[in-house]
């Protein structure tokens, strides 16, 4: 499942009338391409792409991306993403959740290695409800009174904290930066046996706040006893596309493949 319904307005003009998932990161490749492909060479070939601003865009791709990728295609429209947050936008597509799902952000840069990572860590764990994607993990010492990531985080992205035995128990931008263990990739396994409980997550966080993200719909999961663990050894080398520095970065990034 792809998440590409968001306006990205920080990346206008450019993303007027697309996602920025449909954003070039090298000639003729664009970031949706680069996940299908990942996707597809981890084995999977059925895939939801959940669209709202520029979902005409994607549309009109459908046919051309099923045959260069080699995967089936369904779209779930989110008709309120210019107004709403994308916990609603995952919440829309939650009848898939119940066959397992590897969701991924659409304006998401990743290391080839993560896809596949991911699957093998939730097919290694038996007790998870969902297994996330994460980097700079096992950096921090927990006995030091200020411990610090290196590379320190943008006040931007979303932090992860983990308990002693490696359970998630805070995600979200506005974790500080000095408590963080990590960063979320945007990319997670969704276990069949999460179905219900995260569908019941996400629509408890978009009732109670429409822009609320779809991590804080995982926060919800946690607070009522979810289990969420990060999958180890998450490769460097990935970038959340939210601006235009960023692109820039994405595509040097992506000619070092």
């Amino acid at each position: 499942m792809v998440l590409a319904a968001g306006e990205a307005r920080q990346l206008r003009p450019d993303t007027d009338r697309i996602p920025a998932a449909l954003l070039e990161v090298a000639d003729g490749v664009t970031l949706l391409n680069r996940t299908l492909a990942q996707l597809a060479a981890a084995g999977l070939t059925e895939i939801v792409i959940v669209t709202g601003h520029g979902s005409a865009a994607v549309a009109d791709l459908m046919t051309d991306l099923e045959g260069r990728h080699g995967v089936s295609l369904d779209l779930v429209h989110n008709d309120r993403a210019a107004e709403w947050g994308d916990a609603y936008s995952v919440w829309l597509a939650r009848e898939y959740f119940g066959r397992g799902v590897l969701l991924v952000d659409g304006d998401v840069l990743l290391p080839a290695s993560v896809p596949a990572a991911l699957l093998a860590a939730a097919e290694a764990d038996g007790h998870a409800d969902m297994i996330i994607a994460a980097d700079q993990l096992g950096s921090v010492q927990r006995d030091r009174p200020a411990r610090q990531v290196p590379g320190a985080a943008a006040e931007r992205d979303t932090k992860i904290v983990l308990d002693p035995g490696g359970l998630l128990i805070r995600i979200g931008r506005k974790v500080d930066i000095a408590d963080a263990d990590g960063r979320f990739l945007g990319a997670t396994v969704i276990k069949p046996v999460a179905a219900v409980l995260l569908a019941d997550a996400l629509e408890a966080t978009w009732r109670r706040d429409p822009a609320r993200s779809y991590e804080d719909g995982y926060q919800e999961l946690i607070d009522r006893g979810g289990a969420v663990v990060v999958a180890p050894a998450m490769a460097a080398g990935w970038i959340q596309v939210a601006d235009h520095a960023d692109l820039r970065r994405a595509r040097e990034l992506a000619g070092q493949d």
